[in-house]
């Protein structure tokens, strides 16, 4: 197994590009079935990519990188269902649920795998496809999807925005008779690229200011050329590592309204940002001083992806941090790692106290998460020494050449 060893090299600068998102680009790919092939450029290279990217081999599609663009051929297997281990590869796999129906009119998988962030109920999904004329039925861990008639529009009232019930449900409506309207949908900006993918290939969906979308059924979707959004959560990460080491970066081909909530708490610790159409700034001071709360929130709110990279900023910031995280149960599964490398985290339920400290040593830690991965990383860049980090699969998920590209600002991290 790989693992990262960083040693504390000093402040970051540089300029740093973000790459595409991969919560726009796995829904996309979903959507994908439903097209006669598409090209999708700035698509990010990742291991959830590749795992989209089999679901859509064993579906009958065909997938292949020509330099930086993906290429997907329009499939036309007749087997509806997903094995079990594509379906655990990654978090996302359910999306491709409502892209199944959309197609099939039928499906039949299991629960997806990816990070144990706590339980991800799809009760949301499965009450909203119900509505559309999709009947379920579990055995074990399999669960069977049809549509005993048709396929149609509903008025579906999301009781929480969330982001993948609201990306099933505008898959399969994208197909479905009729219209389709959900109210308090997610407004992400990964939804709008989803919306905006369909309405490329001939679909007809329309978002509204106050959380609606509206779905129009067509009959079928065309092959299309699309570009995906930046990745926030990635640019977020890259400011965090600079800030940590009291460097200064840029961040360029980024979307900056998209990361509009984390400005401030950047802005709280000290930092000073000079924002563009498609770039930040980051000048982050000697040392950082604490945000004193945090609270996750749906989209517009502060993203819950980017606890954990704030987080590492924290543990050694002047002053105490209270984190309320609102979307995951288990957002701090790395704080026992992070204590190992010096931290002083205290968590009980969905509340953690970090109070900052002065230094941090290196250790052996393991990442347990995605984003937990990230605060790995950003916290090693500070220690003085070299800190080893194990499971880097899970950064993989995300991150495209994290090394790599930190480097180029000044890093010092090697892969063995």
């Amino acid at each position: 197994m790989e693992r990262y060893l960083v040693r504390g090299a000093g402040k970051l600068s540089g300029i740093l590009p973000v790459h595409g998102a991969k919560n726009a680009a796995l829904p996309i790919l979903a959507a994908s079935l439903l097209c006669d092939g598409c090209e999708l450029h700035n698509c990010p290279r990742l291991s959830d990519v590749d795992a989209a990217c089999h679901i859509l081999n064993h579906l009958g599609c065909s997938t292949r990188w020509q330099n930086e663009t993906l290429l997907i051929g329009a499939g036309d297997s007749r087997d509806c269902s997903i094995p079990d281990h594509l379906m655990r590869e990654m978090r996302s796999s359910i999306v491709f649920l409502g892209a199944m129906l959309a197609k099939y009119r039928q499906a039949k998988l299991t629960f997806p795998g990816g990070c144990e962030l706590g339980p991800r109920p799809i009760d949301l999904h499965l009450s909203s496809l119900r509505k559309m004329g999709v009947c379920f039925e579990q055995q074990g861990d399999a669960l069977y999807c049809s549509v005993p008639k048709e396929l149609h529009g509903a008025s579906i009232d999301l009781p929480f925005p969330s982001v993948g019930a609201t990306e099933n449900i505008m898959l399969a409506a994208s197909l479905a008779k009729g219209d389709t309207v959900i109210r308090n949908a997610a407004r992400e900006p990964e939804i709008s690229d989803l919306a905006g993918f369909l309405n490329a290939a001939g679909g007809c969906v329309h978002m509204e200011k106050d959380g609606t979308v509206r779905i129009h059924g067509v009959e079928k979707l065309q092959h299309c050329t699309y570009s995906v959004i930046p990745d926030r959560i990635v640019g977020i990460t890259y400011l965090c590592c600079a800030a940590i080491t009291g460097g200064r970066i840029t961040i360029c081909n980024t979307e900056p309204n998209h990361m509009r909530a984390v400005f401030p708490i950047f802005e709280e610790m000290g930092c000073r940002l000079s924002i563009g159409s498609h770039e930040v700034s980051l000048q982050a001071p000697e040392r950082l001083k604490a945000a004193r709360s945090i609270t996750t929130m749906p989209y517009p709110g502060f993203p819950t992806d980017a606890l954990a990279p704030i987080m590492a900023l924290s543990m050694v910031a002047r002053g105490t941090s209270i984190f309320t995280e609102n979307i995951f149960q288990n957002r701090y599964k790395q704080a026992w790692e992070l204590c190992r490398m010096g931290a002083e985290i205290r968590t009980e339920g969905r509340i953690a106290v970090v109070r900052g400290v002065e230094h941090l040593h290196p250790a052996s830690v393991i990442c347990t998460d995605l984003r937990g991965g990230a605060a790995l990383v950003i916290a090693a860049l500070v220690t003085e020494g070299v800190t080893t980090i194990g499971e880097i699969r899970h950064i993989e998920r995300g991150y495209e050449n994290l090394p790599a590209v930190l480097n180029q600002a000044g890093a010092c991290i090697t892969v063995e």
